[in-house]
């Protein structure tokens, strides 16, 4: 069965990977990179990394749900900048409106069924945000669905935006972040498409995307985006599911299933090479590592790591 969110049938254990070297940056590019963060996975982006296994349940969302914010400061609707789109016309364009009932069921469906996928890859992501404590006071999560990733980092940060195509996971998402003990003025839902972020150039220090990019209607555009609302030197936290290797059996049945899957799923697609996107995106450094899933998981390989703005 494809089921219509984000990865969560069978999640299998990750099967730590053995490490490559990271390619060298100039001078230029390093004198950007805040040294408050330390590196947490040093990985050379190789097309060899998006291999071994598929994935044909998971999905993402292009959905959203509601306001603006104080604190940071949100980009305008007509706002000149470096992205020339306005946010609410890229979400009809991106995500049109759905019946109330769909975005209901989807949005209670994330909140169901990703328990067992939370479960098993908490320990992964409590390594991966424990980056972010203590480090950065300002958030901003693309894809934030019903919030599973706040409890990791959302405890001494300042503000945390999420944003969300789908209206329906805001009372989810403030009730993670209740439970996450962020005080409620502290955190703001935004309906919005990741193409198109309603926040200011240079607005936060950190950027949180997990099994997003690969539902998103245009992969450059979000990353593009993505490095707009970072500061100098902030952080882009990211988790994506990633095609198999060419000419493997998984790699073919991903492209037969990927159809289906998109039609599904929300868009999410299995063959995109999500990790060399964000590797080609201009970031000035991008630490990179795989991770298995074993007994033959249909969510193999997964990349996961920070680019460094």
């Amino acid at each position: 069965m494809i089921l219509p969110a984000r990865c969560f049938s069978s999640l299998n254990p990750i099967i730590p990977p053995a490490k490559t070297s990271i390619p060298a940056t100039s001078s230029s590019a390093n004198e950007k990179i805040a040294p408050k963060m330390a590196p947490i996975l040093r990985k050379t982006h190789k097309d060899s990394q998006e291999s071994n296994g598929f994935c044909f349940c998971c999905s993402r969302r292009r959905f959203l749900g509601a306001g603006g914010a104080a604190l940071l400061p949100i980009r305008a609707s007509g706002a000149s900048d470096s992205t020339s789109n306005d946010p609410k016309e890229m979400l009809n364009r991106v995500h049109p409106p759905r019946a109330d009932w769909y975005e209901e069921f989807y949005a209670w469906a994330m909140n169901t069924f990703t328990k067992a996928y939370e479960a098993e890859i908490a320990a992964y992501k409590s390594e991966l945000f424990a980056n972010l404590r203590g480090q950065v006071k300002s958030v901003l999560e693309i894809g934030i669905g019903t919030g599973p990733n706040l409890k990791y980092y959302s405890g001494d940060m300042d503000f945390v935006y999420g944003i969300d195509p789908n209206r329906k996971m805001e009372k989810y998402a403030q009730a993670a972040a209740e439970a996450a003990g962020l005080p409620p003025d502290n955190f703001k839902f935004m309906q919005a498409v990741s193409e198109a972020l309603p926040l200011g150039d240079a607005s936060v220090d950190a950027v949180v995307g997990t099994l997003v990019l690969c539902s998103v209607k245009d992969v450059d555009l979000t990353l593009q985006e993505v490095r707009r609302v970072l500061k100098p030197g902030g952080v882009f936290v990211f988790v994506e599911h990633v095609a198999a290797q060419d000419g493997t059996l998984h790699r073919f049945v991903q492209g037969l299933l990927d159809p289906l899957q998109q039609f599904v799923a929300d868009g999410c697609h299995l063959t995109r090479k999500t990790g060399k996107s964000i590797a080609d995106a201009g970031f000035a450094e991008v630490d990179i590592h795989q991770a298995s899933l074993s007994s033959a998981s249909l969510i193999n390989p997964h990349v996961y790591g920070v680019a460094h703005n």
